[in-house]
């Protein structure tokens, strides 16, 4: 519950900062000021308005930071503090991290957070100096590319979408360079923070293996990857893709939907129908459940799988990987699965009645907010008031996630658990 009315602060916060007319260029509506503060906060990156044009430099500003909060975590912030000037994090806090960072038992609260931290600063600062040598390489002045390296660096390890370009990416197709740079950004952002902590336990000898949630996310954000370009460079290659980089936008694309960066170097509207549900479906899944990635999540797909597995198979433990999945870790996976799953279908149905637009696109829509991707096939900007309300509600829900905000309605306290077991699957 502190999770959700934390976010909650912090979104109205931005509101209200945004909505200060000398933060603006021109005239901007109270509903799209709360659409871009949520979209910022829950790293999401659909706007109705260009950000570019509406806001000035501190009105973009504002954005950023909203985008950093929102990325690893207001709580994160607050813990890093308590850890830097007293050493000392409560239980509460504990609790928090614990809700917001979904973690396997093998890994430390304190460790996680220093981790967190360092790893954002790190990977944020080497991405503006590679993006900053990008921009003045395609001929962007000086500082016009300070800002905007600083801009789309943050934005784009916090996996959230938002840049200052008003075609996306997309005058930036054929560029290796910054093609690169994104994907390292994102891949590094939405694996995360499980991963590069359990990576330093195992360089530092505090642990013999990295543990089965690390193997579960590579491997399986490895084989979708994979899967998703191979699709998507067959099926659209004559059509969108057909260019000497078709296999890196093709990359790209796929990246983009599972890291749920929500980058775009051409025109999503003009993708076809079957890699619009690929896309959709990749949107739906995400990746790390402890990264800066929104969806379902690889872990709750994989656990899903295993549970399949074993009813097919008749066994009556659930394993993957050859190992034992708890049944608390089960509980959660099949309750995230059913509520995301509902929840699309609950906001495709209701922006189907309030827009006028296909079903295809609204689906998009519905799994790129709650999924907190940003990618748009176009529409976010023609939304009805109503139908932005819905998105909002939808990006909301997508960042503090939908178990979360499930207990929170609910109003059910979270238990700790203090099971002994070393390797389980965090969800």
């Amino acid at each position: 519950m502190n999770l959700v009315w934390g976010f909650f602060l912090y979104t109205l916060i931005g509101f209200l900062l945004l909505s200060i007319p000398l933060f603006h260029n021109r005239s901007i509506s109270f509903l799209d000021n709360l659409f871009i503060a949520t979209s910022a906060i829950s790293t999401t990156g659909l706007v109705t308005v260009s950000i570019f044009n509406s806001y000035n430099i501190f009105g973009q500003f504002i954005i950023m930071a909203l985008i950093q909060v929102g990325g690893i975590g207001y709580m994160t912030l607050t813990t890093y503090y308590l850890i830097f000037t007293t050493r000392k994090i409560t239980h509460w806090h504990s609790k928090i991290i614990g809700t917001e960072f979904t973690l396997p038992n093998s890994i430390q609260i304190r460790d996680f957070v220093k981790s967190v931290i360092i790893f954002t600063l790190v990977m944020e600062t080497i991405g503006a100096i590679l993006f900053y040598i990008a921009f003045i390489d395609s001929g962007m002045g000086s500082l016009k590319a300070i800002w905007f390296s600083i801009f789309h660096s943050i934005s784009t390890f916090c996996t959230a979408g938002f840049g200052l370009f008003n075609n996306g990416f997309e005058s930036y197709r054929d560029n290796t360079f910054i093609n690169t740079i994104i994907s390292v950004l994102a891949i590094a952002g939405s694996l995360g923070f499980i991963v590069i902590t359990d990576l330093l336990y195992r360089i530092r000898g505090k642990s013999k293996q990295i543990s089965f949630t690390t193997k579960t996310i590579l491997y399986g954000f490895i084989l979708l990857l994979s899967i998703g370009t191979l699709l998507l460079y067959t099926i659209e290659y004559a059509s969108v893709l057909g260019s000497s980089s078709s296999l890196m936008t093709s990359f790209f694309h796929t990246m983009s939907a599972m890291t749920t960066v929500g980058f775009n170097t051409v025109p999503i509207g003009k993708i076809s129908l079957p890699i619009l549900l690929l896309i959709t479906f990749l949107m739906y899944i995400g990746a790390s459940p402890s990264g800066t990635a929104g969806g379902m999540k690889i872990t709750t797909l994989t656990a899903m799988i295993a549970i399949l597995k074993s009813r097919l198979l008749g066994q009556k433990k659930i394993t993957f990987l050859n190992r034992l999945i708890p049944f608390e870790r089960i509980y959660v996976a099949t309750s995230i699965f059913m509520l995301y799953t509902s929840l699309i279908f609950l906001f495709s149905f209701l922006l189907s009645l309030s827009e006028n637009f296909s079903f295809e696109k609204i689906l998009f829509e519905v799994a790129s907010a709650l999924g907190t991707v940003g990618l748009s096939t176009g529409i976010t900007g023609e939304l009805s008031n109503m139908g932005k309300i819905l998105i909002i509600i939808l990006m909301f829900i997508g960042r503090v996630g939908v178990l979360t905000f499930g207990f929170a309605l609910l109003r059910q306290k979270i238990k700790d658990s203090n099971g002994t077991i070393q390797d389980d699957l965090a969800v």
